[in-house]
């Protein structure tokens, strides 16, 4: 649960403190959480993923190893671990696009009320009551192509991480059991995995909220190509 609270305060911060928001940015800051919180939970069954693999009559030897080794030949918490940094840069891709619209509309604020009132109208960052800068989609075509690219990024690799679930993960958690031979051990070996359906559930899971993530960001990429690029 530290480990929880640890990874959930710089997300919550940077979502909060934001000095310039747009179009459904608490929506990706609270995936971000979620899927946090999924990844947390879902690797607890694998944290001894070497000590529930037993092989017949050869716990703890080379031959189970090597056994162990042959099974799960691809990788499992590392892959998702990974896969969870290059969601958080797809996220903060879009972040350093505000801040440097940001950084522009603050550079281009005229000394003249007039001149003032005429900018904001053609500015693509506007100011709400909170002091908050509001990057308008309606006026900028430019940032509505790079959030959609931000987004698109994100689908894909929520589409590689399902991939990586069921084509990698998912048959290797199989209830067993396997048979195995390796050039360390040449007799037949038989291997089980303990508690194969809680592991197999975590995949379930995290592939669960992937494509609950996925649908949201294909259905939202769908909405603004419609209502900001063909003004419907």
């Amino acid at each position: 649960m530290a480990a929880i609270v640890t990874g959930l305060i710089p997300i919550l911060r940077t979502a909060v403190d934001a000095t310039t928001t747009y179009k459904c940015r608490s929506v990706w800051f609270g995936f971000l959480c979620i899927r946090l919180v999924i990844l947390f939970l879902a690797e607890l069954p694998f944290t001894k993923l070497d000590a529930d693999f037993t092989c017949n009559g050869t716990r703890d030897s080379i031959c189970t190893r090597a056994c162990f080794n042959r099974h799960f030949h691809k990788p499992m918490m590392v892959a998702w671990n990974f896969i969870y940094v290059l969601v958080i840069l797809s996220v903060l891709l879009m972040e350093l696009f505000a801040s440097h619209l940001r950084t522009l509309a603050q550079k281009r604020r005229p000394q003249v009320d007039v001149e003032l009132q005429e900018k904001e109208e053609a500015q693509a960052v506007s100011t709400d009551p909170s002091g908050r800068m509001v990057i308008d989609l309606h006026r900028d075509r430019g940032a509505v192509c790079f959030y959609l690219l931000s987004i698109s990024l994100r689908v894909l690799v929520e589409v590689w991480f399902v991939y990586v679930l069921l084509s990698w993960n998912l048959p290797a958690l199989n209830s067993g059991p396997y048979e195995c031979s390796t050039d360390v051990c040449s007799e037949l070996h038989v291997c089980v995995v303990r508690a194969a359906p809680e592991k197999c559930m975590s995949v379930y899971a995290l592939a669960s909220i992937s494509g609950m993530i996925i649908v949201c960001s294909v259905l939202f990429c769908m909405y603004s190509i419609a209502h900001y690029l063909c003004n419907f």
